[in-house]
């Protein structure tokens, strides 16, 4: 698997080291590497993510947080995730690891017949206005922590509105195969 620093390099961005987060403002003093390493390693402590009922807490995360930072990301991972928060928070799925394997095999014959799409990430800095840090200082209060990373979820996703349209054709193919 490929290296955020890698992805970044060849989508031609430069990182940077110091201050705040490059594309969601998270009020950092490294950079995206602090943004990154929090949402490894400091989420996953704030609540139980192997409890399954807490999975979808989990799912609108990493959605929230790899669509707040597409440029260090492989260029189909935005139809996922996009795609994922769409059949969540529209459609109301209740979200499991299954579900995503479904998702991923919708979305590969998906591409196979739009090769050439790519979805243009809104301006860093406006892909939401919660950001890790806000979810992490919220971590003391299991509650507000759960409503914290819906709102950060929701506010990303409304973010991407100019591609609700795009997603909404996976997520149709996504129902057609999980409705039987």
């Amino acid at each position: 698997m490929q290296s955020y620093i890698d992805f970044a390099n060849k989508n031609g961005v430069v990182l940077l080291e110091k201050g705040k987060c490059q594309f969601c403002g998270a009020n950092v003093s490294d950079g995206i590497k602090d943004c990154v390493d929090l949402f490894n390693n400091k989420l996953d402590a704030s609540l139980n993510f192997y409890n399954p009922e807490n999975y979808i807490y989990k799912f609108l995360s990493v959605d929230a947080h790899t669509l707040q930072h597409p440029e260090i990301h492989g260029r189909w991972n935005n139809h996922l995730h996009l795609t994922r928060l769409h059949l969540i928070l529209k459609y109301k799925i209740n979200w499991t690891y299954k579900s995503s394997t479904i998702l991923s095999n919708c979305l590969n014959k998906y591409k196979q017949t739009h090769l050439d799409e790519y979805l243009i990430p809104p301006r860093p800095l406006e892909r939401g206005s919660l950001t890790i840090t806000d979810i992490i200082n919220h971590s003391q209060n299991e509650q507000k922590f759960k409503e914290m990373i819906k709102r950060w979820s929701v506010e990303v996703y409304t973010s991407w509105n100019k591609y609700h349209i795009t997603v909404e054709k996976i997520a149709e193919n996504y129902i057609d195969n999980t409705s039987s």
